[in-house]
């Protein structure tokens, strides 16, 4: 198979933030995804409709001339949100989800959720007025190790979640165990999960052989490889539950190659070819178009992109570097490696 032609796909899960990066990583995105679902954990982070339609005009204006992309908003779900700010996001035809970050757990998180229980009410009114609920899946704990904080949060509150509320649509962001994997697997049809490419393409491994590699460092951080298969076994199943989400966090380079390095990987320059290499090396290439392109959508009550891309089996370099305006300048997820197959 020389080349492989898909329904145009959609990013279910990324960061574009503002200003210089956002103007920076855009278009990458928006040459491969047709729709993307953006993350509100900006600073100030996004909670209501009025500053989601601010950003999402923010990004509108950041695209470049020609391009199509259509920019899905979420906002971030905190202690105070009212029900009736939930209400008026899903009245509106641009927020398609609420994100859920326990406090602490990721980059910009700190205005997350402290007390899941205290936020029943706001869940119940995502609930009855039909809007995804978005979870990054991690116990923020001091003495639960960090490998172990998807199972203990999927364990100690997504059960109870999703027992107390059984029509609400969930996502459980960035799926990274095989314990994620079975417990969407054994779920209803209200609960789904997104992949990344550094997930599915590697283990812990890939953080530390050779030397610290800042550039594998993500949230949920990179696991055993037997949770690697059983991610990939998943993504090439052709189970509708499973979607494609980047969760692509661009980060300054010098703030990921520091003494603090930041959590993220910017895999956006690269993201089908990286889809595509980790679908290849399974033998699943027929069930790429699925995952990459419809279930999500699907999922979304969205209608599939009627439009298709090219990938062509040609080896090229993903750029070291990704340079921008005001001194921007971010490694990519495989900056400087090679691919095998590359969009057109």
């Amino acid at each position: 198979m020389q080349t492989i032609t898909l329904t145009r796909p959609d990013d279910w899960h990324i960061h574009v933030r503002n200003g210089a990066v956002l103007a920076t990583v855009l278009p990458h995105t928006a040459r491969q995804f047709a729709r993307a679902i953006i993350m509100p954990n900006l600073k100030p982070p996004v909670t209501t409709v009025a500053q989601a339609e601010q950003y999402r005009a923010e990004i509108l204006q950041a695209l470049p001339e020609g391009m199509d992309f259509t920019p899905l908003m979420t906002l971030y779900l905190t202690a105070a949100t009212t029900t009736d700010e939930l209400q008026k996001a899903a009245e509106t035809d641009f927020v398609h989800a609420v994100k859920l970050y326990p406090a602490g757990a990721t980059t910009n998180s700190d205005a997350g959720v402290g007390n899941i229980q205290a936020i029943y009410p706001q869940l119940a009114a995502l609930e009855r007025h039909g809007l995804p609920l978005l979870v990054h899946g991690e116990v923020t704990d001091d003495d639960c190790d960090i490998f172990d904080r998807e199972r203990v949060f999927i364990d100690r509150h997504l059960r109870a979640i999703v027992a107390e509320f059984p029509a609400l649509r969930i996502v459980l962001e960035h799926v990274t165990t095989s314990e994620a994997v079975q417990f969407i697997e054994a779920a209803g049809p209200q609960v789904a999960a997104t992949l990344t490419p550094q997930h599915l393409l590697l283990n812990r491994n890939a953080l530390l052989t050779g030397g610290l590699r800042p550039h594998h460092y993500c949230l949920p951080i990179l696991k055993r490889e037997q949770h690697r298969q059983a991610l990939v076994a998943a993504a090439t199943s052709g189970n509708p539950k499973f979607f494609l989400g980047t969760d692509s966090a661009p980060h300054l380079t010098h703030l990921k190659e520091a003494a603090c390095g930041c959590a993220g990987c910017f895999s956006a320059p690269a993201a089908l070819e990286l889809y595509a290499e980790a679908f290849e090396r399974a033998g699943a290439l027929d069930k790429l178009e699925g995952f990459a392109s419809h279930y999500g959508a699907d999922f979304y009550r969205l209608p599939r992109n009627t439009t298709t891309v090219t990938l062509t089996k040609t080896a090229w370099r993903v750029p070291a570097t990704i340079q921008g305006e005001d001194g921007v300048a971010i490694t990519p997820l495989w900056g400087g490696e090679e691919l095998a197959w590359q969009m057109r």
